[in-house]
């Protein structure tokens, strides 16, 4: 996009500077699980009990997602993004410091609060820099920090990890999350502090908005499955596939790379038809995890199954626009709340993948947990098309109200 903004910045540049924020992100969400053997033994646990720490920090942007969302309505957004950052890089640079296991729970935690606030925020100045026709794109523009990640943050990561330190690749984030932070200061234009400050009993009208649920509902089901498969992508790679251990960081970042495409492709769609490609993501990714059954015993094989699911990955932008579409004034919380959606989805997929493994099925069955959980995804979307047709939204009017908020 080589359109200027109002305040003289670059959209091009601003959207990369909140992108950034997505990157560092995306990089210390998926990476920490690369860092699981490596903390387990500087910690001395059990890596059952590391596992432990990425449910917390989960567990913090299910929290955070609201709660910062609401206490900051009235603050100008580019501020919020500003402060959520350098809060951010507190909670990674405190776990590159954690003592001992107890600590880095509580570090963790801390360091996820902001993570659903930040998506949200940003993804609303990311859709006022651009006209409404691109306004998915934009959103999609800051997701792509994360899912760039994928490929490029968390293999760095896992590297620092074995080479150096684990508590390195904490403060790397940490020093990512607070060049992100000049980084909005610097090339965001300050007209977004323009965007109203808003009563935060206005954003908690979004509470009662069933629309706005059963949007959040899409993601946290639909979601899941992704998660499921990611989880144990690594250890069905070693135990079933019989790949060398110099494989695991390729594949999962082809599964990124199909994130990123995704992420872009879907985008592109949604803003010409949004809930059709909430659909049509929902049933290629239940599709594709159908598949992954039959793709596990090659490593060829699974590499395309790594990309056609990641490639599912691309709901995430559309959602956030669905809510952006649905919420009325409650922008902010509804944008947030996505993030928490996605987060729910994080918990809940591995968790009922590890309660088929627990009960005797194999790791390639796990394709079918995923398949369930996109398919009660579009459960959800059909939910949310019958109240969008009993209740329509109220015309261009309503929407263009919309986006102002």
């Amino acid at each position: 996009m080589n359109i200027k903004t109002a305040g003289g910045g670059h959209t091009g540049l601003a959207l990369f500077a909140l992108s950034m924020g997505g990157f560092a992100i995306g990089t210390t969400e998926f990476g920490t699980m690369g860092l699981v053997p490596y903390f387990s033994q500087g910690l001395h646990i059990g890596i059952e009990r590391a596992g432990q720490v990425i449910s917390a920090y989960a567990l913090g942007v299910v929290v955070g997602a609201p709660i910062l969302a609401v206490a900051t309505a009235r603050l100008a957004r580019r501020t919020v993004l500003i402060g959520l950052m350098l809060f951010f890089a507190a909670g990674n640079l405190l776990s590159a410091l954690a003592p001992d296991f107890g600590w880095m729970m509580a570090f963790r935690f801390i360091a996820g609060l902001p993570h659903g606030a930040y998506f949200g925020v940003a993804g609303l100045v990311a859709a006022g820099l651009v006209s409404p026709a691109k306004r998915t794109q934009a959103i999609a523009s800051v997701l792509i920090g994360l899912t760039i990640a994928t490929i490029l943050g968390v293999p760095l990561a896992n590297e620092i990890g074995q080479v150096f330190n684990w508590r390195w690749a904490f403060a790397l984030v940490g020093l990512l999350a607070a060049a992100t932070a000049g980084l909005v200061y610097a090339l965001v234009p300050p007209r977004e502090d323009a965007l109203h400050a808003r009563d935060p009993l206005a954003e908690l009208h979004a509470l009662g908005n069933h629309r706005v649920w059963l949007t959040l509902g899409i993601g946290a089901v639909g979601f899941g499955g992704i998660f499921a498969i990611y989880t144990y992508l690594a250890s069905t790679l070693l135990q079933v596939t019989g790949a060398p251990p110099y494989m695991q960081p390729v594949v999962l970042a082809i599964f990124g790379l199909g994130m990123t495409l995704g992420n872009l492709l879907a985008a592109r769609f949604a803003d010409k038809a949004l809930l059709p490609t909430i659909a049509g993501v929902l049933v290629w990714g239940a599709a594709s995890m159908a598949l992954y059954p039959f793709m596990t015993a090659h490593v060829w094989s699974m590499a395309v199954a790594a990309f056609l699911i990641g490639s599912a990955g691309g709901l995430g932008s559309p959602l956030q626009a669905q809510l952006m579409r649905v919420a009325g004034k409650a922008q902010t919380l509804a944008a947030a709340l996505n993030h928490s959606a996605m987060n729910t989805a994080n918990a809940l997929g591995p968790a009922l993948a590890g309660l088929a493994i627990g009960a005797g099925c194999s790791l390639p069955s796990i394709g079918w947990v995923g398949c369930a959980l996109a398919l009660g995804g579009l459960g959800f979307w059909g939910a949310a098309v019958a109240a969008e047709r009993a209740v329509p939204f109220g015309g261009e009017a309503s929407r263009r109200s919309a986006a102002r908020d």
